[in-house]
């Protein structure tokens, strides 16, 4: 769930890892791909697709004319998966694993339709969801390792249920950086041991980015209507920049957790990833909700809505009070500041009144307690979740994790380790003093002396700032390179983001992200709607094998 994880990366400096690598990454990775493969062809030439790019609202639209089918849309979604996501010599490998009921359960919705009418606001709609999100059908739960194998959770994912009621059809589930990019600091985004190497829609040598790496380039490719991701810090964020998609990360506590594997019980959330602002809306309809199985979810009671789509508005940016915080989440790629500053000028010709720039306090104070936080909780919540596996699971304890990928290191470690999981074997309990301490320390700092002072002080509807620059190149010998973000302060204080297209980098996808405060969703919603339609950023995948830069 971490795009990055960010604090992984401290050195005793107090500067990451992808601060001091980025720069002479960036430019070494660009020039290599200039001089080798610049300009080629795609890899997987997509031929015509009927539902390239297709909506919600224009699938929903066709089911209930009788234009479509769910049966005839999830047969068209599984053609394009086979034909075009394993094959080739540089492979998409979005996809982990295809549903081997999603045919039976199309019918079932078209035969439901046909006698009672449609069941809920995604009845027949194809969906894939990341392999950290329980299901209990025949489908595996594994977040991407070989050590959960076989493993089957006792039900299915709170946000599932709410899915299958929906009428969704569970098309598969989506490859991820193995155990959510929260395993090692030297990792490559998008590879897991199950499914191997995921790679970038746009240009097949770069990085798909994030954890939610798999349900990122599936849906940029149009593998299946909308998707689900996880996000720690930036994983839902991050893979939507870099696959020009909108994604949602919202306020902990809107959605459910319940049923997911689990890093950090203060920052996990789940959340769509779609093609357009009013996807994303129809989507976090379904998912948010009280659950019981999850208290985070008590403090989002009545503060739920049923129907997102209502909140958008293409005059939505007349008039908001937007913050443009330049200090950290500028300055790190002139090409992705000139398409964000080009962002805020359609923003001001909206009528947005930008307050340039504001200052976001203690944003360089967060990664140490946040790293704290997450391998805390992340041993004592993967423990209790592999606690309710049924008999013969292979792991029950992280200890039994640790000692599977060395015993497996061939197949789990050919290209980095885990130093993060023997980091967090050595917490204690999170009773131990030093946990709170973090804690506290993230939430003063990311919180009240954080985006709820700036937001306060300039009395702002949101914050905007580039969600990160383009996707760099895969790397599989140093592990990712990254030159900035602004997914951090919205991870650690639980609050809500969004990101949408702004533009592209010799195709390399551009995001531009709105901050909110807690519970904000409706007004990012109308905010990134209202961008989305003046700019119409949005580009689809080409499958090029690399970056044409003969232009640099």
């Amino acid at each position: 769930m971490t795009k990055k994880t960010a604090a992984s990366n401290v050195n005793p400096m107090g500067l990451s890892r992808r601060t001091l690598l980025g720069a002479a990454a960036a430019v070494t990775g660009a020039l290599a791909a200039r001089d080798a493969r610049a300009a080629a062809p795609a890899a997987a030439a997509p031929g015509a697709f009927e539902l390239e790019e297709a909506t919600v609202a224009e699938l929903r639209a066709g089911l209930e004319s009788g234009k479509h089918t769910a049966r005839g849309l999830t047969e068209a979604y599984l053609a394009r998966i086979r034909a075009l996501d394993r094959t080739g010599d540089l492979p998409l490998c979005s996809v982990i694993e295809l549903n081997p009921d999603a045919l039976t359960l199309a019918d079932a919705l078209d035969a439901e339709r046909k006698a009672k009418g449609a069941r809920g606001p995604l009845h027949g709609i194809p969906v894939l969801i990341k392999d950290n999100i329980a299901t209990a059908d025949k489908m595996q739960t594994t977040a991407g390792s070989l050590a959960l194998v076989g493993a089957v959770p006792s039900r299915d994912a709170f946000i599932v249920e709410r899915l299958r009621a929906a009428g969704a059809v569970l098309l598969g589930k989506t490859n991820l950086s193995e155990w959510a990019n929260f395993r090692s600091t030297h990792s490559t985004s998008g590879w897991s041991g199950r499914g191997g190497l995921c790679r970038n829609p746009y240009a097949l040598d770069r990085t798909p980015s994030g954890s939610s790496s798999g349900s990122g380039a599936a849906t940029a490719a149009s593998f299946c209507a909308v998707s689900v991701g996880t996000e720690t810090d930036g994983s839902i964020v991050s893979p939507a920049s870099a696959c020009s998609l909108v994604g949602l990360k919202p306020t902990v506590g809107l959605v459910s957790r319940a049923g997911i594997i689990p890093i950090s019980s203060t920052q996990d959330t789940a959340g769509p990833m779609t093609r357009t602002v009013a996807d994303a809306a129809a989507l976090l309809s379904v998912l948010a909700g009280e659950d019981p199985r999850d208290a985070a979810t008590a403090a989002g009671k009545g503060r739920a809505h049923p129907d997102y789509t209502k909140f958008l508005d293409p005059k939505g940016l007349a008039g908001a009070r937007i913050g443009v915080p330049r200090e950290r989440f500028f300055g790190y790629h002139p090409a992705t500041d000139a398409i964000v500053e080009r962002a805020l000028e359609v923003m001001k010709a909206q009528g947005a009144v930008l307050v340039d720039p504001v200052t976001l306090p203690n944003v360089a104070k967060l990664d140490e307690p946040e790293l704290e936080v997450m391998l805390y909780e992340f041993k004592a919540g993967l423990e209790a979740w592999l606690a309710q596996l049924g008999e013969g699971a292979p792991v029950r304890t992280l200890a039994d994790l640790i000692a599977f990928n060395e015993k497996n290191r061939e197949r789990e470690m050919p290209y980095f380790g885990q130093e993060l999981l023997l980091q967090a074997q050595k917490k204690g309990p999170l009773t131990d003093v030093a946990y709170k301490k973090a804690l506290a320390a993230c939430r003063r700092y990311s919180r009240a002396e954080g985006l709820d002072a700036v937001m306060n002080k300039h009395k702002l509807d949101a914050l905007v700032a580039p969600t990160q620059a383009p996707a760099g190149p895969i790397d599989l010998v140093l592990g990712d390179h990254w030159l900035g973000s602004s997914s951090t302060p919205a991870a650690v204080s639980g609050y809500p983001t969004i990101t949408m297209p702004a533009g592209d980098v010799y195709g390399l996808p551009v995001g531009v992200s709105f901050i909110g405060r807690a519970w904000s969703e409706p007004v990012l919603l109308k905010l990134a709607f209202a961008y989305e339609q003046a700019s119409h950023a949005r580009r689809k995948p080409t499958f090029l094998r690399s970056v044409d830069l003969r232009g640099a």
